[in-house]
């Protein structure tokens, strides 16, 4: 299976990134590979082998949730540029309306 520049050049465009002609003929070989590599790796898959995330298993250990007493809001807001409705006010990231 070979890619081809077009192939990359298609690809890119769907994600949205601009190439040049020499970066679309560098890329193409090495995104070659990746895929050789990648179809290597489900011919390896065998049907009686269960899929893993891990080679060993693994148990989350969680602590218990213990309520504690917090800080005081006050002391909490005093650090704070500038408060707004017992909250943080901080500088509007989105230009979506409130």
């Amino acid at each position: 299976m070979a890619l081809t520049p077009d192939d990359i050049a298609d690809l890119a465009k769907l994600a949205r990134i601009e190439l040049t002609d020499d970066e679309l003929a560098h890329l193409a070989p090495q995104l070659d590979v990746i895929l050789e590599s990648v179809m290597k790796v489900a011919d390896v898959a065998a049907e009686d082998i269960p899929p893993t995330s891990h080679a060993l298993p693994l148990t989350n250990v969680f602590r218990e949730d213990v309520v504690c007493p917090s800080l005081p809001l006050a002391d909490v807001l005093a650090g704070a540029p500038a408060t707004e409705q017992d909250r943080f006010r901080v500088p509007r990231i989105l230009e979506e309306e409130a």
